[in-house]
């Protein structure tokens, strides 16, 4: 199969979100062939480059979302009437949209009008980008805002608020005005996997849409989710109007992707709130490497019976002050306990956040805590970078400890915690995100921002070496069925053929005579199937005379085509995707 990568901040830049995951399903299917459709979102992460591809990445494309770029396009008269009445449309759903009207299928409907029809205008132009920032494009928001029956922080905007609403649907919408929509482009993949919701899920809703392209959408942190705890303190239309748009174009995305894969309960539940169809969600838990933490799995006599370790980046999320204050009153129950916190600040706010964590443990423990490198001396507390980026620095850490603490009030899916199960080490955890899914009974949990639950959690397991070690072991069984990279390619590969086999074929490769190859077209596409219940996409449509021979704005890099194989490729063993418990 040819599969759509559809990534946003992420692979294959050097350090993107979501790179390392994206990179491993990659690598772990290499007998399928991947085209890269990434969106940057800063210079700096495009100066930074990208990761080594393998030989299955045949082509990367990408845009940047980062810059106001002017397209150059003109819009005659019709283009005008056109963009007036399908972003005027576009104006009056968010204007007068409210959380329950959501999912209502006439509402759905007139956004993915509005959506579509402002898709297939910037096709035939050329490009949307300076419409969708002229006065006419503010002057339309006002119109919408002004009308009976809208909402009340919508009525009260005023200009600098409309203005700015209009600059973040330009910059929402601008994959709009990209050129990838052609039969070489999109067209040409079988399937379109997103890595994430919004803006990067937005091609493929228009792969659907212009070629039927099936969607699969894969979303470990929910990008909705996101939008709604991001800028806070930004006016009340600014924030009803983006709210409706983002929710929206959320609510779009479930109803058109064939599945959609959460990488846990918690955030299933936010697309099943969102208008996510039950019966085409597949949760899809996180991969990691065990291979790393063996050592310290099958080494246990190297830990500190009486050091808890922490890790991770350092801010005010990861709540290390309660951490501290548990530590008091650890320390006065188990005298020779330590404690070790390693890992780097994030950003200037980690940086503040660190040295205000090192003056609070100077005053709880004077004299006694640490800023070296080494955890060694004198104090019971040691603040520690962490040597390195690769996961044996983290296992070494893990396994000087006898119990891993994670103390986050705020956390999505804790792949410290994971790696720590997969360490064979007991935990003590705060109930936030998708800790209790992920621990399932094989370490403790505490309330967050409580430390004396968190204290007295610690001090249980520090007197009770043989607890600690039933959990442990319990830990990393669970994280070696569930949480491994082979568990979630082979969930992605079963995903794949599902898919496929109940989606018309989209293209014949032919060799050099013009023949088609033999075993070109996976065979799962022949299997029967019961087509009897509801359609899960809108009927096929032919590509648009359009599709062809627009030129290129947004960077195109091919590699040569992996050679297609005369003999048909060995079975793999599948595993079905893990449903976690709702």
């Amino acid at each position: 199969m040819r599969i759509g990568l559809l990534t946003e901040g992420g692979y294959p830049y050097v350090g993107g979100d979501a790179g390392l995951w994206c990179d491993r399903l990659v690598r772990g299917l290499g007998h399928h062939e991947f085209d890269v459709y990434a969106f940057s979102r800063s210079q700096a992460q495009e100066d930074a480059g990208w990761v080594p591809l393998p030989p299955q990445v045949t082509r990367v494309r990408t845009a940047p979302l980062w810059t106001t770029e002017d397209d150059g396009v003109v819009h005659g008269r019709r283009a005008r009437r056109r963009f007036t009445e399908h972003y005027g449309e576009l104006a009056a759903v968010l204007s007068a949209a409210d959380p329950a009207a959501t999912r209502a299928p006439a509402e759905a409907d007139r956004f993915a009008h509005a959506l579509y029809g402002l898709a297939e205008l910037a096709h035939d132009e050329g490009g949307l980008d300076a419409a969708l920032r002229s006065e006419t494009a503010v002057r339309i928001l006002e119109r919408a805002c002004r009308a009976p029956r809208v909402l009340r922080a919508a009525r009260e905007a005023r200009v600098p608020d409309l203005l700015t609403v209009a600059a973040r649907l330009q910059h929402a919408l601008r994959p709009l005005s990209l050129d990838w929509y052609e039969e070489d482009g999109l067209g040409a993949v079988d399937l379109c996997h997103a890595a994430s919701g919004g803006t990067a899920a937005l091609p493929g809703l228009l792969a659907g849409h212009f070629f039927d392209v099936p969607l699969l959408v894969t979303e470990y942190g929910v990008r909705l989710r996101t939008h709604y705890l991001t800028r806070p303190d930004a006016p009340p239309a600014v924030r009803s109007l983006l709210a409706a748009f983002h929710g929206r174009l959320a609510a779009e995305t479930y109803r058109r992707a064939a599945f959609v894969t959460p990488g846990n309960t918690h955030a299933r539940r936010w697309q099943e709130r969102c208008g996510a169809d039950r019966a085409r969600i597949r949760t899809v838990h996180p991969g990691m490497d065990a291979t790393p933490f063996v050592e310290a799995e099958e080494s246990p006599e190297h830990a500190n019976p009486d050091t808890l370790v922490w890790t991770g980046r350092v801010e005010p999320a990861k709540d290390l002050v309660s951490l501290l204050h548990a530590f008091s009153g650890i320390r006065a129950e188990v005298p020779g306990a330590r404690l070790r916190i390693i890992g780097g600040p994030a950003g200037p706010v980690g940086a503040a956040y660190l040295e205000h964590c090192r003056a609070l443990a100077a005053r709880l423990f004077p004299g006694g805590a640490e800023g070296g490198p080494h955890p060694a001396g004198t104090g019971p507390v040691s603040f520690e970078e962490i040597g390195g980026p690769e996961p044996t620095v983290r296992a070494e850490a893990y396994a000087s400890g006898a119990v891993i603490v994670l103390s986050s009030v705020v956390e999505g899916f804790p792949d410290g915690l994971v790696e720590a199960m997969l360490s064979a080490r007991a935990t003590v955890s705060t109930d936030v995100g998708a800790v209790v899914e992920v621990i399932g009974g094989t370490g403790l949990v505490v309330p967050p921002r409580d430390p004396r639950a968190l204290a007295e959690a610690c001090v249980a397991l520090l007197r009770d070496p043989e607890r600690r070690a039933r959990l442990g072991a319990a830990a990393r069984a669970r994280a070696l069925e569930l949480f491994t990279v082979e568990q979630n390619v082979a969930a992605f590969h079963d995903l794949y053929l599902e898919i496929a086999a109940h989606s018309p074929v989209h293209r014949v490769l032919l060799n050099d005579t013009g023949d088609p190859l033999p075993f070109a077209t996976p065979a799962e596409v022949h299997v029967p199937v019961d087509r009897t219940g509801p359609a899960s996409r809108p009927p096929f449509r032919t590509a648009p005379a359009w599709a062809t021979g627009t030129p290129e704005r947004a960077t195109d890099v091919l590699r040569p085509p992996t050679p297609a194989s005369a003999t048909p490729v060995p079975a793999t063993p599948l595993v079905p995707a893990t449903e976690a418990a709702r």
